[in-house]
């Protein structure tokens, strides 16, 4: 049955890997002569992607189901239509405590959305304990490519592009290979077609995406390398900025730093989750490397990599975690200065191995070593910011500043979208997109400030 043309707002929570699936819906939503509508109340259908990674990600989820699911009951929205992360992994659940669901997906269950918002007319009336129609799939298989639409949600400047789906690693607090599936990569040729595309339209920056960008190609059958891919990608003209997000310790190889130190469209900003530093709870969380192979790493990168600027997380609070072991991590972020540390409290997933360890640490310890460790970061990322105070930098210009009108706002390759600091622009104009040399002139925790005329 062809799909009618219906008026569709969408909402889409969660990381940039989930912004990217949105993105291939609403393609495949336009593609098919669906309308996209600015608001809610303006919809026939409802979709929302959701987020089902930690707590807080499920609770905004659920929050936002159930704020759409007003619209039906108040006779403006005649269908709701419901994907992503949350739904693989409580598709039950969901199906019966929110009844005003009319469709539920899983993550890799979307390619036939434009049907599934279109088909058969107005969702039927239904009695109030009717539940939803459920399309989940056991193990997620479906990876988008070149030929699948996309309708870009962000600014055409920087965009993400995923190059593989899922994880094949054991880590024991991660639910991700559960909610995406086994791990699956594009060919480079795809992710290279894409890229074209998107530049064509205007990209300057592409932020490579995955669960893993180590092990991209390694399920394949001629086993293409990140390293390969990074330097297919370097050919394509117009583009400036490649940045990956996000790599593991143990895989880097010889041949992919040499591609980061010597491809000058490869920004020398490595992404590295490290998650711990203690040998014991890195074992505990079944990270399959040790804290030599860390600080191997580390040296490896530092020594080939001019201007590396390096981001990481860790997690504090993981069941088994000692005050020693979180003072020796708090020793080895003082000692190392990484540029950017993100930090995160654990959270007990159903399903891991780790939801189940005992010795577990209650959240007010958790969260007070969050602080301190985020305390100590800030002190680091301070004085390395003022460190390029007189320097010039080249700048991405993102648009007039949040801050003031007066101001423009951007980023140096030092700054990742969305999860890392910005540069305000003064003294000058530039266009969105435009990438500009700038000098800094003053840095603070996580900004910079940078003028425009003295560079």
């Amino acid at each position: 049955m062809a799909a009618s043309p219906r008026n569709v707002y969408f909402v889409s929570l969660g990381c940039p890997k989930n912004r990217v699936d949105s993105e291939v819906m609403l393609g495949s939503l336009a593609q098919a002569g669906h309308v996209l509508v600015a608001a809610p109340d303006q919809a026939e259908v409802i979709v929302v992607n959701t987020c089902g990674f930690i707590d807080a990600a499920k609770e905004e989820s659920i929050d936002t189901i159930l704020e759409m699911a007003q619209f039906k009951e108040r006779g403006s929205c005649q269908k709701l239509v419901v994907t992503g992360c949350l739904t693989q992994r409580y598709p039950d659940d969901v199906a019966r405590e929110i009844p005003e669901i009319d469709h539920i997906l899983g993550s890799a269950d979307f390619s036939g959305i434009a049907d599934i918002v279109g088909g058969g007319g107005p969702a039927p009336a239904r009695g109030p304990r009717t539940l939803p129609i459920v399309q989940v799939s056991e193990t997620p298989e479906y990876l988008y490519d070149h030929t699948s639409p996309r309708v870009i949600t962000g600014a055409r400047f920087s965009v993400y592009v995923k190059i593989a789906e899922g994880c094949d690693r054991p880590c024991s607090f991660c639910i991700i290979p559960k909610l995406r599936g086994p791990q699956r990569s594009r060919s480079i040729e795809s992710v290279a077609i894409e890229v074209e595309r998107l530049v064509a339209e205007g990209a300057r920056e592409v932020n490579l995406v995955a669960q893993d960008l180590t092990r991209y190609g390694a399920d394949l059958a001629d086993k293409p390398t990140l390293a390969q891919l990074l330097t297919r990608l370097a050919r394509v003209d117009d583009l400036r900025w490649i940045r990956m997000h996000y790599t593991y310790p143990s895989a880097w190889s010889d041949e992919l730093i040499d591609v980061v130190a010597g491809e000058p469209k490869v920004v020398k900003y490595v992404d590295v989750p490290l998650q711990h530093i203690d040998d014991q709870m890195l074992k505990i969380m079944r990270r399959g490397h040790s804290s030599r192979v860390t600080g191997a790493l580390l040296e490896r990168l530092r020594a080939r990599i001019p201007g590396l600027v390096m981001r990481s997380t860790f997690i504090v609070g993981h069941p088994g975690e000692t005050d020693e072991m979180f003072d020796g991590l708090c020793r080895f972020v003082e000692a190392e200065e990484l540029d950017r540390v993100g930090v995160f409290t654990y959270s007990r997933e159903p399903g891991t191995v780790s939801a189940i360890l005992p010795r577990r640490v209650p959240a007010a310890v958790a969260d007070e070593r969050r602080e301190r460790l985020m305390e100590i970061q800030r002190g680091i990322s301070r004085r390395k910011n003022q460190a390029l105070v007189g320097r010039d930098i080249e700048v991405l210009v993102e648009g007039v500043s949040d801050e003031s009108e007066l101001l423009l706002q951007g980023r140096w390759y030092g700054q990742a979208p969305e999860i890392d600091g910005s540069v305000y622009l003064a003294d000058g104009s530039a266009r969105p997109g435009e990438l500009v040399q700038a000098r800094v002139t003053d840095g603070s925790d996580y900004d910079l400030a940078a003028s425009l005329a003295t560079a």
